[in-house]
């Protein structure tokens, strides 16, 4: 690997593994619908004038209905869903769910008709997985935030699902062009209903720095930094990020807002990426020779 993808790989791994701290700290203030709609419109306002300036708009109204599903989808309903989640349940377990994409993404292509994943290791690493989000989510019952999991599995479905979007109907158009026209449509989409939350007294410091490095930093330079490293690695092994931001932020977690970690989170970690590693391989495909 280049030096420069080694830094943008480096830069992605922390930069979108931050987010669930920072989103962890502001919605003890904010409502979901208003850290969203902040999050959009400043990512907006930056990368707008970067679309503009390159002509990556040009043509993109020909394509609304795929993109808005892969607004929805990639940004809209995961974002609020992961935000409200993280009033019930720590940064660090949000985190490690997330992890649980690369299965989900294996299941949505092979119901797609991919049958590449059928084999023995793609099964074996699917099942490693789940016992690995079984042992990250912990066998406590009682003590499980019920709502807080399942839209934490919609946010997986649907991380998983936004790029299987992208590539099979969006994969022609520059990406800065479609993410600047995601993040314009969500801001108009959720600025009634962030009105109607917005808070009546100024937020702290810690949740105005939380918000600005979510807009900033996670959403509009973390979308520049991701293409620039898919075109330099390209957009299969761009995806191992995700193997390592997880484990970014429940480090994080720990240590900023000293959650709990167990033994189980840490092993049902690996078990999860493991998994993902096993189901994710290609069949070898086999040579006939003449």
């Amino acid at each position: 690997m280049k030096r420069r993808a080694l830094l943008l790989f480096l830069a992605m791994c922390l930069i979108w593994g931050i987010p669930y701290l920072f989103i962890r700290i502001a919605v003890g203030e904010l409502s979901p619908f208003v850290l969203v709609f902040a999050r959009t419109s400043i990512g907006m306002l930056i990368l707008l004038p970067i679309a503009l300036s390159r002509g990556a708009m040009r043509g993109l109204a020909k394509y609304w209905p795929p993109l808005l599903a892969f607004a929805a989808v990639e940004i809209g309903i995961p974002w609020v869903l992961m935000s409200h989640s993280e009033q019930s349940i720590s940064s660090s377990l949000a985190g490690l769910l997330v992890a649980a994409v690369p299965l989900v993404g294996v299941v949505i292509a092979t119901v797609r008709g991919n049958r590449e994943h059928l084999g023995l290791a793609s099964v074996s690493g699917l099942l490693l997985g789940v016992a690995g989000v079984a042992a990250i989510v912990g066998l406590d019952f009682k003590a499980l935030n019920w709502i807080a999991l399942l839209e934490m599995g919609v946010v997986v479905v649907c991380y998983a699902g936004g790029p299987a979007i992208l590539a099979r109907y969006l994969s022609g158009l520059p990406s800065v062009g479609v993410m600047a026209a995601s993040l314009t449509v969500l801001t108009i989409a959720y600025a009634p209903v962030a009105a109607l939350q917005w808070p009546h007294s100024a937020p702290s410091l810690p949740v105005l720095a939380s918000v600005a490095v979510l807009a900033v930093v996670c959403t509009a330079l973390g979308f520049l930094l991701f293409f620039a490293l898919v075109a330099e690695i390209g957009p299969v092994r761009s995806t191992v990020i995700t193997y390592v931001n997880p484990a970014v932020a429940a480090v994080l977690g720990v240590i900023v807002l000293q959650e709990r970690f167990t033994a189980g989170m840490a092993a049902g970690f690996v078990l999860v990426v493991l998994g993902s590693i096993l189901a994710t391989q290609r069949r070898p495909t086999r040579s006939i020779e003449s």
